[in-house]
């Protein structure tokens, strides 16, 4: 068994790929609902992609591009460019034209990689970045034949650690997507992080959320590292992941809260075996206390949060199953991670104050992909020069070294000169037994500056109005706090990872969308 320890020398994921195929070459490495590969046929295979690449003059470095959905194929693409040295940009299908257009000539990208369920959704082919359909489809050139013969064999290529491994895009919350360039070093230091959490080559990984995001390969890369089996969910519904996680006795996953919440609110949640797994995860979006406890208490196996952002920078790990009075924490910075909070002027806090979060571990990114005045913006310097990256988050630590997160200071509504903190608001509303979800903007306001706006997904059978909502939580509230307005939707906006997308939010308010009656 391959186990990187802390003090191992760096070592690609490739190269352990390879390893794997040598020692256990049958053993499988990637599922879906469709295909398996064996260690030996992902190794094989990798050599035909990176063959391919090499072939079509694609140099270390040089960036390609995929937009579909998770498959074997589409991970086996992955790791087969990495061996060439290219750089991989997995771009989301969900994205407009224009945004997938801004993405790929930002990334540069020589090749783009598409399926069926992707290919409408691209920006007009451009003669100068050739189409592979990964399906066979016609939204490009066939896979089998742009693929490599069986049998072929790349050019060696030396990767150093701070080689570019992929440009993940941003989830574009805020705005813009901007591409954050994520090293070989930085996928090393998530390697050597996973010998503490039991993968191994009898494990097996289900993932639900898309390669397209590092929420995602937080946990591929470990398993495969590992010489685990993924199995690769193209589209998350929370019964069939059950029935997955018992059929292929799951030892590993990767969820973010949303999910969570759906598979526990399923009545045939318990007749399902889940005795395999030993570790769950959870990242990219605020993860209440409860569902934590009701997680802890029904699904057996350890639960572990982590929190940091794609660009890294630093990381909080929250073991839920050994701190049960920690859960409305992120947990402690790990080992390998210095987290500190600033204020507004860029001067630490005292203990205990709250402050912007900002990080610096070896998992930290390379920049914004082209965008130098971006990545200055992000980053904070100590004293004696040593880079942080910046969250935008505001938390505290309390005298345990845990943090809790207040909320996002770009969220923060200041509103007649106070602070307001959306969350505050939220955990309030959610106290209402009307209420299943909810989230809180600030508009602007002409008396105010600004003002906060509830959004508010109703409970199944309900019968609360968005007044009576309203003048419930407002009585309860202290005046600076009140909301101005409140709106029942039918479902929160969310990115594939399960952030909430205040800005459309913000955006549908401000047209005027959606109205509820009073």
């Amino acid at each position: 068994m391959i186990t990187p320890a802390s003090d191992a020398p760096f070592r690609t994921l490739p190269d352990l790929i390879g390893e794997h195929a040598r020692l256990r070459p049958d053993h499988p490495a990637l599922r879906d609902e469709h295909d398996t590969l064996s260690y030996a046929e992902l190794d094989a295979l990798m050599d035909r992609i990176a063959a391919a690449l090499q072939r079509d003059g694609v140099q270390p470095g040089q960036a390609i591009a995929i937009c579909a959905g998770a498959s074997v194929r589409y991970a086996a693409l992955f790791m087969g460019a990495l061996r060439a040295g290219a750089v991989v940009a997995p771009l989301a299908p969900s994205s407009t034209a224009e945004a997938l257009a801004l993405m790929l000539r930002d990334a540069e990208a020589r090749l783009l990689f598409v399926d069926a369920g992707t290919a409408e959704r691209l920006p007009a082919p451009d003669p100068a970045l050739p189409r592979i359909a990964l399906d066979g489809s016609a939204g490009g050139r066939a896979w089998g034949d742009w693929l490599a013969p069986a049998g072929a064999r790349p050019q060696p290529v030396a990767i150093a650690p701070d080689a570019p491994f992929n440009i993940i895009y941003s989830s574009g919350t805020t705005g813009t997507p901007k591409g954050i360039v994520q090293s070989h070093g930085m996928r090393w230091s998530h390697i050597q992080r996973g010998s503490v959490y039991d993968y191994g080559p009898q494990g097996s990984t289900l993932l639900a959320t898309p390669l397209y995001s590092n929420t995602t390969l937080v946990v591929f890369v470990p398993t495969l590292a590992y010489g685990g089996c993924v199995v690769l969910m193209p589209k998350f519904d929370a019964l069939h992941y059950l029935q997955l996680a018992q059929q292929h006795r799951i030892t590993h996953t990767m969820l973010v809260p949303v999910q969570y919440q759906r598979i526990m609110a399923l009545p045939q949640f318990g007749q399902f075996d889940l005795g395999a797994f030993r570790d769950k995860f959870c990242t990219s979006a605020p993860f209440r206390a409860e569902l934590k406890a009701d997680v802890l208490a029904r699904w057996p196996g350890g639960l572990v949060e982590f929190y940091g952002m794609t660009e890294g920078g630093g990381t909080c790990i929250l073991d839920a199953h050994l701190h049960p009075t920690k859960l409305h924490t992120v947990g402690r910075p790990a080992a390998t991670s210095d987290i500190r909070l600033i204020d507004e002027d860029g001067h630490e806090v005292a203990p205990f104050d709250a402050g912007e979060v900002v990080g610096h571990s070896p998992g930290m990114m390379t920049g914004y992909h082209g965008q130098p005045a971006k990545t200055r913006e992000a980053e904070w310097f100590d004293a004696t020069g040593k880079r942080f990256i910046r969250t935008g988050d505001v938390g505290r630590f309390d005298a345990d070294g845990f943090l809790t997160l207040i909320d996002r200071r770009k969220d923060m509504i200041i509103s007649g000169g106070f602070n307001i903190y959306p969350s505050d608001l939220e955990a309030a509303l959610r106290q209402h037994p009307a209420v299943h979800d909810v989230a809180v903007v600030g508009v602007p306001s002409e008396q105010w500056g600004e003002t906060p706006v509830a959004f508010v997904v109703p409970n199944t059978g309900a019968t609360a109005t968005a007044g009576e909502l309203k003048d419930w939580y407002n009585q309860r509230a202290g005046k600076t706090q009140r909301l101005s307005d409140l709106r029942l939707v039918d479902a929160l906006p969310r990115s594939a990872i399960g952030k909430v997308l205040k800005r459309e939010l913000r955006e549908a308010y401000a047209v005027g969308e959606p109205r509820s009656p009073s």
